[in-house]
């Protein structure tokens, strides 16, 4: 087993008094006071996450953004630079070997933030497929991410000199002040929770002085530093796809309702005779929500079945919302099933029958 990577601030973390767990290759901070303190101070006031581990990678020469276009699913076409845009690296038959941010900084040059554990996966099906003149530069290592997060957010950011009146999924270059130190970062207008807040990339050099700075207002403004296990809990409120649960190279944006992520009149974009193949016939199996009636709660690969013990799919993520004081989970549901929002099912959580109700997420409302 290959040893875990560490984050740019891991002592930090250790200081904070954190706990620690394996994520994508990663050895991450889980919590620090509890996820439902963390959780609630990210829908209350507001929280910052290390997510660190995530991928960098720099797509650059003439014509990089035509490129990225015609590979990844998303219409870059639709967005401006200084915009960024939720997309999806499919392969040839239709699954999604990752779910990516890209950063449209002009025609030439285009950022790309995918999920730690796939990095290089994305990285090599690109480079694979690029034309001459253009590079694809895995950049890991040379930035950190801290998503601040939460109706308090943009208080902070402009409490270190940052800007806030930015509109949804927008970016900007800009300097951070700690002390006497200014420091470049680039900040976007994103997040993972469903609340207002930005992500912050500073130089991996940098991150300690920047996480610093950061925490030091999340706290002035009534927050805290909130770890991997709240941010589960926030994403899975929200109905958010979490790689290798609600999506994967065996499940499509179609079976995922991440059909909006797809560009559907572009003429390329890998897996795209695929999906539209799928997309025509109806997919075998999509996405729902599931709120326990019961007292429980489901996990992933739970099975769902109907009140008479017919197996009809499986839960993908579950958890207790803490928002809601109930089990929630996501899952696939066979489509020849014929069951939909508001039907009654029953999740199989270790051999006990939990009832739950069939929701379209989000569990709650998003404030973006």
């Amino acid at each position: 087993m290959s040893e875990l990577l560490a984050g740019p601030i891991a002592d930090r973390h250790a200081a904070l008094g954190a706990s620690f767990a394996a994520f994508g290759g990663w050895d991450m901070p889980v919590s620090y006071a509890g996820t439902v303190a963390e959780h609630t101070a990210v829908r209350e006031a507001v929280g910052i996450f290390d997510v660190s581990h995530l991928g960098k990678a720099l797509v650059a020469g003439a014509g990089a953004a035509e490129f990225i276009n015609a590979t990844l699913t998303a219409d870059l076409a639709k967005i401006r630079p200084g915009k960024a845009q939720y997309t999806l690296c499919c392969n040839e038959s239709g699954g999604v070997i990752d779910d990516l941010i890209t950063y449209l900084v002009g025609d030439d040059e285009v950022f790309l933030v995918p999920n730690a554990a796939n990095t290089a996966t994305v990285v090599a099906a690109l480079a694979a497929v690029a034309p001459d003149g253009i590079t694809i530069t895995d950049q890991h290592r040379e930035y950190a991410v801290f998503a601040v997060q939460g109706p308090k957010s943009a208080d902070v950011l402009a409490a270190v000199g940052l800007p806030t009146d930015m509109e949804y999924m927008a970016f900007a270059d800009a300097d951070l002040t700690a002390g006497d130190t200014t420091f470049p970062v680039r900040v976007c207008r994103t997040g993972y929770t469903g609340e207002k807040g930005f992500e912050v990339l500073p130089r991996w050099a940098d991150a300690g002085p920047v996480f610093d700075a950061l925490l030091e207002q999340v706290r002035a403004f009534g927050g805290q530093p909130a770890g991997l296990g709240a941010r589960d809990t926030l994403r899975t409120e929200m109905g958010y796809a979490l790689h290798g649960h609600e999506l994967s190279t065996d499940i499509t944006p179609n079976q995922a309702r991440s059909g909006w992520a797809v560009g559907w009149d572009k003429p390329a974009f890998f897996g795209r005779d695929a999906l539209l193949a799928e997309k025509q016939s109806g997919p075998a199996r999509r996405l729902y929500g599931l709120r326990a009636t019961g007292r429980g709660v489901p996990r992933a690969d739970c099975e769902v079945r109907t009140a008479d013990g017919a197996t009809v799919g499986v839960c993908t993520s579950g958890t207790f919302s803490p928002t809601l004081k109930q089990g929630i989970a996501l899952a696939l549901i066979d489509t020849a099933s014929g069951i939909t929002k508001g039907a009654e099912v029953v999740v199989d959580v270790r051999g006990r029958a939990l009832p739950c109700e069939v929701v379209l997420p989000p569990f709650v409302e998003s404030h973006v």
